[in-house]
């Protein structure tokens, strides 16, 4: 899809699916904001955002656990456009060991603090930039996790929990921005394979009903959303697991 003159926000970009995400919007012509926990790794990723497409792309520390350190990014990227058109919430901890017991209390409350509080937050303080746009979007990487009695994961209690909070916000929050033309968007992957969007093989990786979930199936489901006329609300994706 075309995004030029968009602007568009990815959290948790500093490697893996947000990197790609990043990556994908320059390529579609916006101007890119990323943001990773560690302001070196956002940097990399701008820079390879800019090399590989020649995108405009800036880089902002944030650790969505710490209040004060989302509203800086906010008021960072206010410093650079007027307007934000698409926010990926892609950022979130994840924690593994599915007993109470496999994590220390504080790593509990930074998952949930990250996927949960952190996505929030950063909502409300992207909120007005968000509406000076012409028809913004919020995404949402949730996950299955966050599903009624979906128990496939070996995640750390804390991680279905901030998840199932996230999906919360997600909901209410649709249904609450729709009058204003802002469309929130949720996706609930299983565990999906990943791959490097530079590598030419991967966009062609075998996709069939017989393989697993692929990043750039994911990614393709992101971008096909956003891209859909201003009258369609596709409020959430749910994908059938093998």
């Amino acid at each position: 899809m075309d995004l030029t003159g968009s602007t568009v926000v990815v959290t948790g970009a500093g490697r893996g699916f947000g990197r790609a995400l990043a990556l994908h919007a320059g390529r579609s012509g916006a101007q890119v904001f990323v943001s990773a926990r560690s302001p070196a790794a956002a940097q990399t990723v701008a820079h390879e955002v800019a090399a590989d497409s020649g995108a405009r792309a800036d880089a902002f520390g944030c650790d969505l656990a710490d209040p004060a350190s989302v509203r800086a990014f906010a008021e960072g990227v206010a410093a650079h456009t007027d307007h934000v058109d698409v926010l990926i919430n892609n950022g979130a901890r994840y924690l593994e060991g599915p007993d109470l017991w496999d994590a220390d209390d504080d790593a509990i409350t930074d998952t949930i603090a990250s996927g949960a509080t952190g996505t929030l937050l950063t909502v409300k303080h992207f909120l007005p930039l968000l509406r000076a746009s012409p028809g913004a979007d919020v995404v949402n990487l949730v996950s299955s996790a966050a599903e009624a009695r979906n128990h496939r994961s070996q995640a750390h209690p804390a991680f279905y929990a901030a998840k199932a909070a996230q999906a919360g916000f997600a909901d209410v929050l649709s249904q609450r921005l729709r009058p204003e033309g802002i469309r929130v968007i949720s996706l609930y992957p299983p565990d999906f394979t990943d791959g490097d969007p530079l590598d030419a093989t991967w966009e062609h990786a075998s996709r069939t009903a017989g393989n697993p979930l692929t990043a750039q199936s994911v990614l393709d489901c992101v971008f096909f959303a956003i891209g859909q006329p201003r009258d369609c609300f596709i409020r959430s994706f749910h994908f059938e697991q093998l």
